[in-house]
């Protein structure tokens, strides 16, 4: 596109300014995301960078400390207790206390037990009357679930430990020019004042660590195993299998055959598809409906829209099942065309692969259509109205306006819903479950994969059907690597985050 300079730039009006905006960041959109890509390399330098950075950090308190604060290294509160600060002192020593005791009871067990997940899983024996007693031992999930609650409690300790010794050196350095260390109620005083936020932050922060992050890394330590329907606790153990799961997944299984590798890459592809589709369509289709309604001249704008809401109110599982069951083989849509003769014979609605897709595709936008048309119309309302009165001066048509003011605006405003949406679309469970449940089923895939299933709904069949926990483990990391990519580079060279003052 061709760019302005300053002067002309400024010498537009502000609502062309903000159009202008908008077009060079889709021209620029391309380069930036390249941009993007060329600073992880230095990000995760940095990153080492600051991993230095604090371990020299914790040797110069060390160096500098006094006896006291060289001591609360060793034993949490001790430089505490003797600057007259007793309630952090105490707090730090029991801290202190309750990892010994922690470590030494189970800790150190279960860190142990992961170099192998465990010996023996099950041992028989006979009891006092000759019957024969199962007796379980070790468990690897447990070994492996404790293990990982251990790693997350040691790594909390060692930051509480860091934040005791900078307690320390600050309060030496304050004593050393006179000023008195903040008591404990000035602790407490502060929680419910300047650092209320902290207060606040803290019951969602520890619900973030203990419901979205160990889980997280939990799956990950699961995909590096052999966790399956032949090695399920309490009967039997798994072991430690390094990266032949990713193998098996990405080049061939350990057969050779590669037929799991080549079911993924096709549920991949066809999850890919399904996310675009379905996300572009409602978006553009649910547009238009919302233009149509807010055109000059249209009766009964209010009636439109509140039919379009009630589809909204109606829960989605209910609709989808009722829906599933109208278009299978003996549903209501074969029979009444069986009965008006407009076919010979049952349509495979969802029983053939690509009229399932295609069938999944249209109902998605009956579920989807009105969500988009109740977005788009309040950013529609807020498009500045002289934008159109200048095109038609101009001369553009109707659809010059679309793909010149209306479009570029609505991608400005709504560009981080459509990648949420993307992203939803790539983890909708509910509408290809619901309709299909992955089906048709084929013998051309492996783990009980179907020719509509999503990744999503392939890892609940892995898991549920199968119980071939590892690869839904490897399957759930490679999902999040994609999501987690494209989310950064998206909503770093999003203009909802570079250039909100364009709107204000």
């Amino acid at each position: 596109m061709t760019r302005l300079d300053e002067l002309d730039y400024l010498g537009l009006p502000p609502a062309k300014q903000r159009l202008y905006n908008i077009k060079v960041f889709f021209a620029d959109l391309p380069k930036k995301c390249g941009s993007a890509l060329k600073k992880i390399p230095s990000a995760i330098g940095h990153g080492f960078a600051g991993i230095g950075g604090f371990f020299k950090d914790i040797g110069h308190t060390f160096a500098d400390g006094d006896v006291k604060t060289k001591l609360s290294f060793f034993i949490m509160g001790f430089g505490q207790f003797f600057r007259r600060q007793i309630g952090r002192g105490i707090i730090f020593l029991i801290m202190e206390a309750v990892f010994i005791v922690f470590m030494a009871m189970f800790g150190f067990g279960y860190l142990a037990d992961m170099r192998n997940l465990g010996t023996v899983a099950v041992e028989k024996t006979l009891n006092d009357y000759g019957l024969e007693v199962t007796v379980y031992k070790d468990n690897s999930l447990k070994i492996l679930l404790y293990g990982v609650l251990t790693i997350f409690f040691v790594v909390g300790f060692l930051w509480t430990w860091y934040l005791n010794i900078k307690q320390n050196y600050t309060a030496q350095k304050l004593i050393e020019e006179g000023i008195r260390p903040k008591a404990f109620k000035d602790d407490l005083k502060s929680l419910g004042d300047e650092q209320y936020y902290k207060t606040l932050l803290a019951v969602p922060l520890l619900g973030i660590t203990v419901f979205t992050v160990i889980p997280i890394f939990f799956m990950i330590l699961v995909a590096f195993t052999n966790y399956d329907y032949a090695h399920l606790p309490p009967e039997s153990l798994f072991s430690w299998v390094g990266f032949e799961n990713f193998q098996t997944i990405l080049t061939t299984d350990i057969s050779g055959s590669g037929k799991f590798a080549y079911t993924f890459r096709e549920i991949l592809i066809w999850t890919l598809i399904w996310a675009l589709v379905a996300t572009f369509s409602n978006y553009f289709l649910g547009m238009f409906v919302a233009i149509c309604i807010n055109r000059k001249g249209i009766k009964f704008k209010k009636v439109f829209r509140t039919i379009l809401v009630m589809t909204i109110a109606v829960p989605q599982f209910v609709s989808l099942l009722l829906v599933s069951k109208m278009f299978a083989n003996e549903g209501i849509v074969n029979s009444i065309l069986l009965k008006l003769g407009a076919i010979t014979e049952n349509i495979g609605w969802m029983t053939t692969p690509t009229m399932a897709k295609i069938m999944v595709l249209v109902i998605n936008l009956w579920v989807g259509i009105p969500y988009l048309m109740l977005i788009t119309t309040g950013v529609l309302m807020n498009i500045p109205a002289d934008l159109y009165e200048s095109a038609k001066i101009d001369g553009a048509s109707g659809i010059k306006q679309f793909t010149k003011i209306t479009l570029p605006y609505m991608l400005f405003v709504t560009g981080p819903y459509l990648l949420t949406s993307f992203t939803a679309n790539i983890n909708n469970f509910n509408v290809i479950y619901l309709l299909t449940a992955g089906a048709p089923k084929t013998m051309e895939y492996d783990g009980g994969a179907g020719k509509t299933d999503l990744l999503i709904t392939w890892l609940y069949t892995l898991t549920i059907t199968n119980n071939d926990y590892k690869m839904a483990a490897v399957i759930g990391i490679l999902v999040f690597l994609v999501i987690a990519v494209i989310s950064l580079v998206v909503y770093n060279v999003s203009p909802a985050m570079k250039n909100e003052e364009d709107f204000q």
